[in-house]
Formats: structure tokens, C-alpha cells, sequence
């Protein structure tokens, strides 16, 4: 009991009433943090539809956020609500003059892909079902993709939930357009004024803790709009080089297909495989010549995107360990369905970058290298003695170019 209560030893007896009132404000707050946790939890368990739909719209709000900004560092006279404004316009009408010539023709190509998915999945569900174990895989396969297990995907397929009881018509056939309306009308407000809603958020937390609660709240949302800057020119990369590739190979439906492997690469690693899958449905119905081209292609597209284009793009964006990422991905999908698991990587980077804030260093991180056999000592020294010599180099550097911008500019250094 002396270490749970972290007594100082002494030779002299202290005061029993002074190490009693130490142990019952310790134990308060060790009460106080089990009831916060356990609260947490269970609203994640009963509201996660509604956190899921508050999360995606300030995940949007910070990119019309981060767009506007860039917008005023070019135009400073610009207001920020008109900075926002004309953001938002010209987003939609990118998209409109996107789609609206073409909208028809990508349309019934989509519809043309989910004939042919479900036509290829009513085939391939026939084949396994003549052979025993064919049965055994279909029997661990959710009905929503063609198996007979009833628990599974269709539960969670959507928002719906708690989410459908904010907008009355999330119930209805059209829950998933007006859950991303929501989303999308919130997010504007969100943007327009952010202060006002972070100021709202930061009344209730305590005086003593506002400063560092601002501070992690706008580490949380430059994080996000680094994350998402990133991930939207990788998705813009993986969907284009994948169309070209499918369209040079002859495969149908190259565009949309295409679009499909750029949307799926929103959500790291698993979304490779989810944007190959339908590609290799569709080339099975032409030969399986051309099942093998299409999985060489969409590998040849995953190495370059992950040696070449993902390191180039994450130094300036937001770098996960890809195990973090993969657990976090069926964390939130195990709880929160589908929503979860195309809003879990940009979940997982705000908490990592705020936890980083929020808790202290390592005094010696460089240890565990050696602990765990990634460095030998002598790799570790030799490391180390690199970067000191480096850093050096850098400020010096960094001091004659300021001396010599203050030298053509004629003023004093």
C-alpha cells in the first residue's frame, strides 16, 4: 500500500491525518478518470453513428478551412468568411463542370460496373458452392457480399443509427444523401466560424486547462488538413495511373474503375486491396490472361506508390506506422462499421499528433533501438555522431544565407 500510494519513506512518523487526505485526493482522481473513461466508451458504443458524423464534418471543415487560408495568403484583403465562401463555390462548381457533361455517361458506367460485379459474384458464388469447401468459405462471408452469413456488413453498411434521428430521414431510402448533406452543411457552419465553436468547446474544460486544450485542438486540426492534403494527391496519382493502365490493358469500364482504386486509396493499405478487387471481377470476365495483368499493374501502381509517391508526399504530410494504422482500421470498423473504417486514419493522426503534444518525450529514445536489435551500438554512435555533425553545419549555413539576405537587402545583420 506504501508504493500504490507513493509514500516517501522517512524516519519519522508523518501526520496519519495529512498521508489520509493524500490518498483520498489520489484516489478521487483515480475515480474521477475511471468515470470519465468508462463514460467515453459507452457514448462511442451507444453514439457512434453521431461522433462519426460530427468527426467527418470537422474533417471537412478543416480542409475548407486549410483552402481558405491558402486562398488569403494570396489575397490577404480577402475576409475569411468570403475566403471560405469562394471556396466552397468553386468546389462545387469544379465538380460541376466535372460531371454535369459527363455525369449521364459516368453514371450509367457505374451502374454498368455493379451489373457486372454482381453478375461476376452470382458466378463465382456458384462455383464455390458445388465443392465443400467453397460452402466453408461462403458460410464466413457476409450476405452484403454474396455469402450466407447473416452477421456481418449489413448491419453496419451505412450511418444510420442514432445519426438517422437527427434528420428524420436517415431512415428512409435516401439515409446515406442526407447524412452527407448533413455532413456537408455542418462542415461549411464549421469552417465559417471555427472560433466560435472552439471557444464553445473550450468552456467546458477547465480554466487551468484551456490554454493546452486550444493548443491540442489546433494541433488536431493542422494535422487533419496535412493528412487529408496528402492523401487526396495520392488518391489523384493511384486513380489516375490506375484508369490509364486499365485502359491501355482493354479492360472495361477503365474510368470508373479507375475512379473506384482513387476513392478506395482514401483509407490506407486495406483500401488498396478493396480498390483492386472489383478491377479484377471485371478483367475475370474477359480472360484470366487478363486477370494476371490487371494484379501485375495494380501491384507495379502499390510499390510505386508506396517507395516513390507516399515518402515523397508524407514529408510533408502525416506519417503513421502502418501496423497503428491497420489495427486502428479494424478497431473502428469492428465498432463503428463502415464509417469507421474510412474515417479511422485520419482519426488515428489527430489523436497521434495529440497525444505527442500532450505527453512528455523520451529522454532516450535511441536506447530502445538497441534494446530491440535495430542498431548495434557501434551503428548507434556512429548515428549519432552524424547528426551532431550535421546539425552544426545546417545553423552555419542557415547564418550566412540570413547574413547575406541582410547584405543585398542593406540592412544590419
Amino acid at each position: 500500500m506504501a508504493l500504490f500510494f507513493n509514500r516517501t519513506p522517512s524516519s519519522t512518523s508523518a501526520n496519519p491525518d495529512q498521508e489520509a487526505g493524500v490518498a483520498i485526493v489520489k484516489l478521487a482522481k483515480m475515480a474521477r478518470f475511471t468515470i470519465f473513461t468508462a463514460l467515453t466508451l459507452l457514448a462511442i458504443w451507444l453514439i457512434g453513428d453521431v461522433l462519426m458524423v460530427l468527426f467527418a464534418s470537422a474533417l471537412v471543415a478543416v480542409v475548407l478551412n486549410g483552402l481558405a487560408r491558402m486562398l488569403r495568403r494570396h489575397l490577404p484583403f480577402i475576409p475569411y468568411q468570403l475566403a471560405v465562401g469562394l471556396v466552397a463555390l468553386a468546389i462545387l462548381l469544379i465538380l460541376t463542370a466535372l460531371f454535369w457533361p459527363s455525369g449521364p455517361g459516368i453514371w450509367e458506367q457505374f451502374l454498368t460496373l455493379k451489373a457486372a460485379l454482381i453478375s461476376q459474384l452470382t458466378d463465382l458464388r456458384l462455383h464455390l458452392s458445388q465443392s465443400s469447401v467453397g460452402k466453408t468459405i461462403l458460410d464466413h462471408v457476409p450476405t452484403a457480399l454474396g455469402g450466407n452469413d447473416r452477421i456481418g456488413l449489413g448491419s453496419n453498411i451505412g450511418f444510420g443509427g442514432l445519426a438517422g434521428s437527427l434528420t428524420g430521414l436517415l431512415s428512409s431510402a435516401f439515409g446515406l444523401i442526407a447524412t452527407l448533406l448533413v455532413i456537408l452543411i455542418a462542415a461549411f457552419y464549421f469552417a465559417l466560424s471555427p472560433s466560435l465553436y472552439i471557444n464553445g468547446f473550450l468552456r467546458l474544460v477547465p480554466p487551468a486547462y484551456r490554454k493546452n486544450a486550444r493548443m491540442l485542438l489546433c494541433t488536431a486540426g493542422s494535422t487533419l488538413w496535412a493528412w487529408t492534403a496528402g492523401q487526396a494527391l495520392d488518391m489523384l496519382v493511384v486513380g489516375l495511373l490506375s484508369g490509364i493502365g486499365l485502359g491501355l490493358l482493354g479492360v472495361p469500364l477503365a474510368f470508373a474503375l479507375g475512379a473506384v482504386a482513387g476513392l478506395c486509396n482514401f483509407i490506407p493499405y486495406i483500401g488498396a486491396f478493396l480498390g483492386a478487387v472489383p478491377a479484377l471481377i471485371i478483367a475475370l470476365s474477359v480472360s484470366t490472361q487478363e486477370v494476371l495483368f490487371v494484379a501485375i499493374l495494380y501491384c507495379v501502381i502499390q510499390f510505386c506508390e508506396g517507395n516513390i509517391f507516399g515518402p515523397l508526399i508524407q514529408r510533408r504530410a502525416v506519417h503513421m506506422p502502418p501496423a497503428l494504422a491497420i489495427l486502428s482500421q479494424t478497431v473502428c470498423s469492428s465498432i463503428l462499421g463502415v464509417p469507421g473504417l474510412v474515417l479511422a486514419s485520419p482519426l488515428t493522426a489527430a489523436l497521434l499528433a495529440v497525444f505527442g503534444k500532450a505527453l512528455p518525450p523520451l529522454a532516450d529514445p535511441q536506447t530502445t533501438l538497441v534494446e530491440t536489435a535495430e542498431m548495434r551500438p557501434e551503428e548507434l554512435a556512429a548515428a549519432t555522431a552524424k547528426k551532431g555533425a550535421a546539425k552544426p553545419a545546417s545553423k552555419s549555413a542557415a547564418r550566412t544565407a540570413s547574413e547575406s539576405d541582410g547584405a543585398d537587402s542593406g540592412k544590419p545583420v
